[in-house]
């Protein structure tokens, strides 16, 4: 197969024709290559699920630049996942407002419930939990929490609970969130 052949390490392509086009279009729409190098990252993502290395490499070369210079974009920004997520991504803020009124706490009750640190992903596949995000653009609701980019705010432990278990139900998962351990 064609679309198999000269990946950047010799190996095979992980990205599409179609997300190679469109990298190469995003680059011809800045002065500099660099300016690309997020929506390519978007491009990578949305077709793989995650920032895999293989991606990156692709998409250094795709915009001839060193490859540190993607990787360390890619891996500045929270919205970016160098693993692959979890079907529902929940994200805390922890900005001022936030903190001040428990994100700290929240987060730390969230990685209890699910059984999971900040930045990983429960063993079934269901949430992916991302509690370093700065400003979700909700100070005056804090503490809050965006599930799949759907924000919930003034939060305490059993609301969040109740959410993550709404949200659970929905996917068609067995098994509760927040129940005791």
């Amino acid at each position: 197969m064609a679309e198999g052949k000269g990946a950047p390490d010799g190996g095979a392509r992980v990205l599409s024709a179609a997300t190679r086009e469109h990298i190469r279009h995003s680059k011809d729409l800045y002065p500099s290559p660099r300016s690309a190098v997020l929506p390519a990252l978007w491009a990578v993502q949305e077709q793989l699920g995650y920032l895999a290395p293989e991606g990156l490499a692709e998409v250094a070369v795709e915009l001839g630049l060193v490859p540190s210079e993607v990787e360390a974009v890619s891996t500045f920004y929270s919205m970016y996942f160098q693993h692959q997520p979890g079907r529902h991504l929940i994200q805390v803020c922890r900005n001022v407002s936030c903190g001040l009124r428990g994100a700290d706490e929240l987060v730390r009750h969230l990685e209890t419930s699910l059984g999971v640190k900040d930045g990983q992903t429960t063993e079934d596949g269901v949430f992916t939990l991302e509690g370093t995000v700065e400003c979700l653009g909700a100070c005056g609701g804090a503490p809050m929490m965006q599930v799949d980019y759907y924000s919930y705010e003034n939060l305490d432990f059993e609301q969040a609970d109740r959410v993550l278990a709404e949200v659970r139900t929905k996917s068609g998962s067995a098994g509760g969130v927040g129940a005791d351990a």
